[in-house]
């Protein structure tokens, strides 16, 4: 039982470094000896854990959705209406600070990686469709009298427009600032919560939360 608790706490501690240098040198600088150092361990006790450089990668990469999935079960969470939830996805997604644009630029990385990588490529695809889902979830729910085809476009076109966001913002912030993303969810938000059914209560619905999120 204590090598199972020493063998997880090898793994969370390599899997800190995993990011951290990620985070400050990139996918090209993410290399067996760079989390050693890192970790402050030998280079074969990183290969003890990952065989290779492509384990890594693929660890960072499942470490990177674990990351954001987490992010947005939270975001998700703390919506009291489903549009207040799905605003609160989308927004957690827009890459306003420097943790989020460190973040973008690391699934950047990733993406580019994934043209070449078969492996890569199926994780990218699975993490993806696993936010499309949950995205596609949230607006059946704020929408009840769509039909399944335009639930799904609905949240395509939401995913699309907040990953091109956050994509490009990673390289041209002035452009595509966090205003500017902002503006740009809440705009596409508009066009779900416009012409909503009556309510029983012979109203439009709850307009909670129709503020822009912070």
């Amino acid at each position: 039982m204590a090598r199972r608790r020493d063998l997880e706490g090898h793994r969370e501690r390599l899997s800190a470094a995993t990011w951290s240098v990620l985070a400050e040198h990139g996918l090209a600088g993410l290399t067996l000896r760079a989390v050693a150092e890192r970790a402050g361990c030998s280079t074969g006790l990183v290969l003890h854990t990952f065989p290779d450089k492509q384990a890594l990668l693929v660890h960072a990469r499942t470490l990177l959705h674990e990351r954001t999935a987490a992010r947005a079960d939270a975001a998700q969470e703390s919506g009291s209406e489903p549009l207040d939830a799905l605003r609160a996805v989308l927004m957690q997604v827009a890459s306003g600070s420097d943790d989020k644009r460190e973040e973008a630029r690391v699934w950047v990385g990733f993406l580019a990686a994934a043209l070449a990588d078969p492996e890569l490529a199926r994780l990218h695809r699975a993490h993806n469709r696993a936010f499309l889902r949950r995205i596609r979830q949230l607006v059946a729910a704020c929408r009840p009298d769509w039909s399944p085809e335009r639930v799904a476009r609905s949240a395509t076109t939401l995913v699309a427009l907040v990953e091109g966001l956050n994509a490009l913002a990673a390289v041209d912030l002035d452009t595509y600032s966090a205003a500017a993303q902002r503006e740009a969810i809440e705009a596409a938000l508009r066009q779900i919560r416009a012409e909503r059914p009556l309510s029983p209560h012979g109203d439009t619905g709850s307009t909670a939360g129709s503020g822009v999120s912070g």
